[in-house]
């Protein structure tokens, strides 16, 4: 069932209601906290004990809490420039600049110390989406948007630039765009009630939507088709999605696995067969075609030419809740969740904190 939309570079979109105040607001800050990275130093050994992780229902202690750049990694990106971003759960967002962590919070003037969701515009501005609301960082200054009338709800979960420039917002109460000067609510249809969780574009040129009780909706320019995976009858949730190098679409879920589908059939993997836990929250394709996923308490999986490799404890990656995933244009491929930042080298992993090793 396809519900009509129109995009307002073209035409115009259907507005509705939402519960936000009338005015955005506007906060300015220069000020950032440095913290000067020194010599390059080799990776600190950490016994197996001393991580704090989830695994088996076992919680442990991690003494050098302290040192990570943040206890909790939600996302990466690396803006045009070659600095690499980090959005935390409590610490607002982390830039690295190859020489220097620079952190932003509500201090420096950041909406909101959760950070959901990064990305760059066209005109080189980073845009943060937070737990209160969405800030635009020009390298100077935040201007913030909190309490927007188009933003259905300042709570934030996912932002992303397509390629046609237009910065969609995915909150708690629905789905926003920006229109080059201020947020209007988008009307999937009648009966969506959902939260927006991620967003993804494919080959040609479709916006695909990832909600949390309505599946995933796709959007052409021109209007809406909702697309629930086959299986997902009674978990609708779409927590990711990715169309790969071979034109594959995977579908991230809160209880159902992971599902790929070739456009005729549908792959699942889950408990039954192939992973740990049903629980997928991110899903990444690196510049060898391997295909990524999370799965909660189990680490991460690896897959290319229909064979999945497992990686967690065993090869240092003490990650409980993997947010995200990211390969830098360097060819590294980092990880980040619950215990901080990782990166991949040699098929195991080494913690990356405040002292390196860069």
């Amino acid at each position: 069932m396809k519900n009509k939309l129109f995009s307002f570079i073209i035409f115009s979109f259907t507005i509705m209601s939402c519960n936000g105040q009338k005015e955005s607001t506007i906060s300015k800050s220069t000020t950032a906290i440095n913290n000067t990275i020194g010599k390059k130093q080799e990776p600190i050994k950490v016994e197996e004990e001393n991580f704090q992780y989830w695994y088996g229902e076992k919680y442990q202690y991690r003494p050098d809490r302290f040192l990570q750049i943040s206890e909790y990694i939600r996302r990466i990106f690396q803006d045009k420039n070659g600095n690499l971003w980090f959005g935390t759960n409590y610490d607002g967002v982390v830039r690295y600049d190859g020489k220097n962590l620079t952190y932003f919070s509500t201090k420096e003037g950041l909406s909101g110390n959760q950070v959901t969701g990064i990305t760059e515009d066209n005109y080189g501005n980073i845009w943060l989406a937070t737990n209160e609301g969405i800030s635009k960082f020009d390298g100077k200054t935040f201007f913030n948007y909190r309490n927007s009338k188009g933003l259905c709800n300042r709570k934030a979960m996912s932002i992303y630039n397509d390629r046609k420039g237009q910065i969609w917002i995915g909150t708690y109460g629905g789905l926003s765009v920006f229109t080059g000067s201020e947020f209007i609510p988008v009307h999937i249809n009648n009966d969506f009630s959902s939260s927006v969780i991620c967003f993804a574009e494919d080959s040609k040129g479709n916006l695909w939507i990832g909600t949390n009780y309505s599946g995933a909706y796709k959007f052409d320019g021109i209007s809406f088709e909702q697309f629930i995976p086959e299986g997902r009858e009674k978990d609708k949730s779409v927590t990711s999605i990715l169309e790969d190098s071979k034109g594959n679409l995977w579908f991230g879920s809160m209880e159902s696995g992971i599902t790929k589908y070739d456009g005729k059939t549908f792959t699942v993997f889950d408990t039954n067969n192939k992973i740990g836990n049903n629980e997928v929250w991110t899903i990444y394709e690196d510049q060898s075609e391997n295909v990524w996923f999370s799965s909660e308490g189990f680490g991460i999986y690896r897959y290319k030419n229909d064979t999945l490799v497992n990686f967690s404890k065993k090869e240092k990656l003490p990650l409980h809740a993997v947010q995200s995933f990211f390969q830098d244009n360097q060819g590294r491929l980092w990880i980040g969740g619950g215990n901080g930042l990782y990166r991949m080298e040699n098929n195991t992993f080494i913690n990356i904190n405040k002292n390196g090793p860069w």
